[in-house]
């Protein structure tokens, strides 16, 4: 979004309307600023032109607002007050009105540092307006013509084998200075061009920080939190971070002001049809540093990766050749993966083709996990996305939307905590090897969760009497148990929740989200099948100890 306040066209150095021979225009006063520029040109004979500025303007005037005998306290209000509302300079017609420019408006000038222009009196004021449209137009076909070459060079450097270097190397020649593209994890994958000084090039990569999204109450492992846009980063000394409020030369480095992308706001562990307020975060930011512009651009992946770029200088022109290189880098970046996605990669390849998983969990990068089973608030099952917000909310890529329920391999030092819209079931922390059991145990612990209407319930790990027993005569027993309803899972699920519930026909129902007659069936035919009381509690116990081994 560009500040309507600023035309959309380059601003024209003062010094190049002072070259113009034809305009025959000479400073008198005021600073000699190569750095001074213009963004139009007004006439204006209003004792106070401050209502009618809107800052930029090369004011002209022919002094028929001066009265006769006004001394110096009239100039120096009349100046004061150009300054006040944001004029670049003031240019003085000399005849018809004055034969020349007013001694005290001379030194009024100087004294508040206003550039001064004497008009000769073959000069008009439109000429000079048009001269200065003139001179824009030259200096926004100049631009165009640079992005558009630019625009050629980036394509073609984009068809290349291997296009992300050729990219960052075009760019940092395009905008003399240094271009770099980061992982999500902060690290440098690439860079091309001369290196900003220590201090800006810290500075720029802590600015990267501020176009992550990442949950709110967990900041990245290893790295600082991320500078806010619009405050200073946290390890740039003298640094003024700002959100891109957008440059005042249209096309300069700043970046739009207050620009949003809805798909990389921050996404919270919703329940499906449950949006939760996502915090937005800026797609591009800048700031500047020991006298280097830094700018960040998000790719539009959504996978964390930025485009950096350090300049000297900024020109016209240098922001629209960064988006365009952003917007290649983000095709050319779709299917690029960080370190971490890569090993999850390379653990699903070894396993399809027969490694055996705790051969492959060190990829992983945890020694011990926790199963997570969990299930949305409401009838309807978890969408993808949903799915995918739960296993941001826990921390872990590690998700499967299996039907009504999504399982989430979580590492054991992430905390897992309760969670608006969803029941957990957490299993105790185990090696790989134990997954399946850990599976078996966060889908016990979801079962009584949602019967006991609790937001999260952990799986108990301390040490039992059936520990007591060697395990394959427990198991040997449990099978010999179980076998008149083993072979119908609907019976052994039904007696298990049951008996967990401590015999409670409509918590059991809750759970298995079924009527609480189809749970009094199957209960009364597990009693006739085992030929057993169970309203007698040794008898229960003892179908306990067995469910507990299957």
């Amino acid at each position: 979004m560009t500040d309507p306040m600023v035309p959309p066209t380059p601003p024209v150095h003062l010094q190049a309307l002072l070259a113009r021979e034809d305009l025959g225009l000479r400073r008198i006063a005021g600073p000699d600023d190569p750095g001074t520029v213009i963004r139009w040109a007004h006439a204006s004979e209003m004792a106070d032109p401050y209502p009618y500025l809107l800052g930029g303007e090369l004011l002209l005037s022919a002094g028929v607002h001066i009265p006769e005998g006004a001394g110096p306290g009239y100039f120096d209000a009349y100046v004061s007050r150009i300054v006040a509302a944001g004029g670049a300079a003031l240019g003085f017609g000399v005849a018809p009105v004055h034969e020349a420019v007013p001694k005290a408006l001379v030194e009024a000038c100087e004294m508040h540092g206003l550039p001064l222009l004497e008009v000769p009196p073959r000069t008009t004021f439109s000429a000079v307006a048009r001269a200065v449209w003139q001179l824009m137009a030259q200096a926004r076909l100049a631009e165009l013509r640079r992005v558009t070459e630019a625009q050629q060079s980036l394509a073609a450097a984009a068809t290349r084998p291997d296009p992300l270097r050729p990219v960052l190397r075009r760019l940092a020649q395009r905008l003399n200075g240094w271009a770099a593209l980061y992982a999500p994890d902060t690290t440098e994958l690439a860079a091309s061009g001369p290196p900003p000084p220590p201090t800006a090039h810290q500075a720029l990569t802590n600015l990267t920080q501020a176009l992550r999204p990442s949950d709110p109450t967990t900041p990245a492992a290893g790295s600082p939190p991320p500078a806010t846009v619009g405050s200073p980063p946290a390890a740039a000394a003298g640094s003024h971070a700002a959100a891109a409020a957008g440059s005042r030369a249209a096309g300069a480095m700043g970046v739009p002001p207050l620009e949003r992308s809805r798909e990389w706001g921050r996404v919270g562990a919703a329940a499906p049809g449950k949006h939760r307020q996502a915090t937005p975060t800026p797609t591009s930011a800048s700031d500047t540093v020991d006298g280097t512009h830094l700018a960040a651009y998000a790719l539009g992946t959504g996978h964390g990766f930025v485009l950096a770029v350090a300049t000297p200088h900024r020109t016209p022109g240098d922001h629209t050749i960064a988006s365009v290189a952003a917007a290649l880098l983000t095709l050319l970046t779709g299917q690029l993966r960080s370190s971490t996605a890569t090993a999850r990669s390379s653990a699903l390849v070894r396993l399809l083709l027969g490694t055996p998983p705790p051969e492959v969990a060190h990829l992983l990068g945890a020694e011990r996990w926790h199963m997570v089973h969990a299930r949305p608030d409401g009838q309807a099952p978890p969408d993808p996305l949903a799915a995918a917000a739960l296993g941001t909310a826990l921390g872990s890529a590690l998700v499967d939307p299996a039907g009504e329920t999504v399982r989430v391999l979580v590492p054991a030092d992430h905390p897992v905590e309760p969670l608006p819209g969803w029941t957990l079931g957490v299993s105790t922390a185990v090696a790989p090897e134990d997954w399946p059991a850990a599976d078996t145990q966060a889908a016990r612990a979801l079962a009584r969760a949602r019967a006991t209407r609790t937001r999260l319930l952990r799986h108990g790990d301390r040490p039992a009497l059936a520990d007591l027993v060697p395990p394959h005569d427990a198991d040997a027993h449990a099978r010999s148990l179980l076998a008149p309803i083993a072979a119908t899972p609907a019976l052994t699920d039904t007696l298990r929740t049951w008996l967990s519930l401590h015999g409670s026909w409509d918590r059991t129902a809750v759970a298995l989200s079924v009527h609480r007659n189809t749970v009094r069936q199957r209960i009364a035919r597990c009693a006739a099948l085992l030929d057993a009381d169970l309203d007698d509690p040794d008898v229960r116990m003892e179908l306990w100890f067995a469910l507990r081994r299957t």
